[in-house]
């Protein structure tokens, strides 16, 4: 049975040493005193390792079940999701106006990485409802917002998002649900959705869906999309649920991983929806859903990775198999735990110095969507604008690169079924394609983010990382493990977006064609930048004698590794990028 422990000790490391939160200006982080987050941190991380965790292989094993249009969650996920209500978890962040505790979005951050971490499929039913919340709370209107948000946020009542069609995913223009306007205002819903998570169950009293679809004589493409409230049961008039809605879920995907949620395939049959904000603005209010969407799946990859690292430490700890090349280490045994031989050592830091970086990436984007909502920081709501591509891209496809290199850490043992491993990578997987393929994010990231607004976000980010360098280059060993590196690597960064500056309009394959590439040089900056602030932070500590040594001093050696053996990889993506699009468009579709 795999293990996991709440890194609780390096989320408040996070929060506390390299952040400094309670001394921040932003509304409401003044009460992030340490106390406070440890107590919210513990026990989140209790819920998380006694209940979801021992749950996860049920899921995995037992999945769901559709039986006359019903849905049934494996065993023990709903007295789970009970006890999630019970303890206001899915309303953590949410308005206190509606029922939640107004918590900072980072707080809610760091206990969603235990949740996944612990049990993602499962998670990935109140994590659905929060990106409802939010588009409701935004776009809704008052009456909408009394209705159905004090119930969401309770967990009462969960909520989806329904985009897909069998005939379209991304090119979303292409949707054929219709939305026929009622005499009561209201509109009927007809229509075919697809990969709908979370979208039949039977763990809360009612589903809101929302949905995007076509108002009959609108504008043709995207600018005819609107979006609707269609609840599985219409509230009665003391906001209960009430008659049941012409929709049902008509089959169950069979998917690779995440078999604890229910991924529906969704009939509208006429069924009654309320219009969210304006007529053909739908895509405008599903993008509040979907940028939260991807900057969740993002923590969904590192924290799958989290939970595989872990195991993988434990075996590598236990697996007794030959001899340390320096001599035994364990001459009364029959072999050496295989932690010391270098290429496992190589294996294992690598994930270590991934996990824990996108910990920290993870957590700055979060402070950047709190200063943007709560202190209304353009510059802020620019910048994370800006790395949301980067987050859900980069932290997905290195964390399920980290759940493989953990699978490998276990030889033979870790493709069998019973040891765990497996099971992350199987649902690490689908985190590289919702929401976004990853080649969709690197294609938003260069053909619309980099050269938004004249490329002021990105001028920011890299005026950003020269000012923590300039600030700090007077520690001569600060910078020649960290800074020298980051500049480097900030270097090749900057290069590669006068590349795509000075190609883009004359040839733009030149610049897709090294997307890819740079979504993976700009996510390794990044986290370059958050390993020389843990730096930083665990350098003053030592400093100023600190009572646990050992956890800076290993902080310390964990990003020297990744300054030496990872952050390197952005000459490669230069130099791929440099190289244009001729040789990736050189063949005729017919030669492949």
């Amino acid at each position: 049975m795999p293990i996991y422990t709440p890194p609780t000790e390096d989320m408040q490391y996070l929060l506390h040493e390299v952040m400094q939160v309670s001394q921040s200006d932003i509304p409401g982080y003044d009460e992030l005193e340490r106390d406070f987050t440890a107590a919210v941190l513990e026990e989140a991380g209790k819920i998380s390792a006694e209940v979801l965790a021992p749950l996860n292989t049920v899921g995995d094993r037992q999945g769901c079940t559709l039986e006359n249009d019903a849905v049934r969650t494996p065993e023990g996920f709903k007295s789970a999701y009970d006890q999630m209500c019970e303890g206001g978890w899915i309303g953590l962040d949410a308005d206190p106006a509606y029922g939640g505790q107004g918590m900072p979005y980072l707080l809610n951050t760091a206990v969603g990485e235990m949740f996944v971490s612990a049990n993602m499929a499962f998670n990935m039913y109140q994590g659905l409802t929060h990106g409802a919340m939010s588009a409701i709370h935004v776009h809704g209107s008052d009456e909408q917002k009394e209705t159905y948000l004090p119930k969401m946020i309770a967990g009462t009542w969960s909520g989806t998002m329904n985009l897909t069609e069998p005939h379209c995913g991304t090119d979303l223009g292409l949707i054929r649900t219709k939305a026929e306007p009622q005499a009561d205002g209201s509109y009927a819903i007809t229509g075919t959705k697809i990969w709908i998570s979370a979208g039949e169950h039977n763990l809360t009293d009612n589903i809101v869906h929302l949905v995007l679809a076509k108002i009959p004589g609108g504008p043709d493409g995207v600018k005819g999309i609107s979006l609707f409230i269609v609840p599985k049961f219409l509230p009665d008039a003391d906001g209960n649920p009430g008659q049941r809605n012409a929709l049902k879920c008509v089959g169950l995907e069979h998917k690779m991983g995440i078999h604890g949620n229910a991924t529906c395939v969704m009939s509208y049959e006429g069924a009654t929806g309320f219009l969210v904000g304006e007529a053909h603005k739908g895509m405008r209010a599903m993008f509040t859903m979907m940028n939260e969407a991807r900057i969740g799946v993002g923590l969904q990859g590192y924290a799958q990775g989290v939970v595989a690292y872990q195991n993988a430490v434990a075996w590598a700890q236990e697996r007794l198999q030959g001899r340390a090349v320096t001599g035994p280490a364990n001459p009364d045994g029959p072999a050496d735990s295989i932690m010391v031989h270098p290429d496992v050592r190589r294996n294992l830091m690598h994930q270590k110095s991934f996990v824990e970086g996108a910990r920290a990436f993870a957590f700055w984007g979060a402070e950047m969507i709190d200063r943007a909502h709560r202190a209304e920081d353009a510059q802020a709501e620019a910048m994370i604008s800006l790395l949301t591509p980067v987050i859900k891209g980069f932290l997905t496809d290195k964390g399920f690169e980290t759940t493989v290199l953990a699978q490998q850490t276990y030889g033979g043992t870790g493709f069998t079924r019973d040891a765990g491993a497996e099971q992350f990578v199987r649902d690490a997987r689908i985190t590289m394609i919702y929401e976004g393929t990853n080649g969709i994010q690197s294609l938003d990231l260069v053909g619309r983010k980099l050269g938004q607004n004249g490329g002021q976000a990105v001028m920011a980010f890299f005026d950003l990382v020269k000012g923590f360098i300039k600030e700090n280059e007077a520690d001569e060993e600060l910078k020649a493990d960290f800074l020298d590196p980051l500049k480097a690597a900030s270097k090749d960064l900057q290069e590669a977006a006068m590349y795509f500056m000075a190609e883009g309009m004359k040839n733009p394959a030149n610049a897709l064609a090294g997307s890819y590439d740079f979504l993976h040089l700009f996510g390794h900056v990044c986290l370059g930048l958050m390993w020389a602030k843990m730096a930083r932070a665990s350098r003053a500590a030592l400093a100023a004698g600190t009572d646990n040594p050992a956890f800076h001093e290993t902080k310390l050696a964990t990003g020297r590794y990744y300054m030496a053996r990872q952050l390197p990889a952005t000459a490669l993506h230069l130099a791929r990028i440099r190289s244009g699009g001729d040789s990736v468009m050189a063949l005729d579709t017919a030669a492949f």
